[in-house]
């Protein structure tokens, strides 16, 4: 069973920027697409950001220019590094994990962003 443990959310005013961690306990973890979705109150869930094995990737278009997402595979860590921070980036950010076509799939737990002045 893979576990995704994010870490670095909070609260920050307009303009500012924010690092999000996200630490699996697999050893195969970089086998895996790697992704953050958020959420906000009323909302669906979407996708931010996403990674390649191969560090291929791409971006929502609310995001691209203002966030950068990357992965660290000797350390098990995928970051997303948020700048530039909007009020209507607040939300709680989930880690994403998959393999074959989402076949396997796993979730972190979510971290509360909130842009406010």
């Amino acid at each position: 069973q893979v576990q995704l443990v994010e870490s670095g959310g909070g609260l920050v005013q307009p303009g500012g920027s924010l690092t999000l961690s996200c630490a699996a306990s697999v050893s195969i973890f970089s086998r895996y697409n790697l992704g953050w979705y958020r959420q906000a109150p009323g909302k669906q869930r979407e996708l931010v950001a996403r990674i390649t094995p191969g560090g291929g990737v791409n971006y929502a278009d609310s995001v691209r220019g203002r966030f950068l997402i990357s992965r660290d595979n000797a350390k098990n860590t995928v970051f997303l590094q948020m700048n530039s921070l909007k009020p209507e980036d607040t939300a709680v950010y989930y880690c994403h994990a998959e393999r074959y076509s989402g076949a396997l799939e796993y979730w972190g737990q979510g971290t509360q962003d909130t842009v406010s002045s």
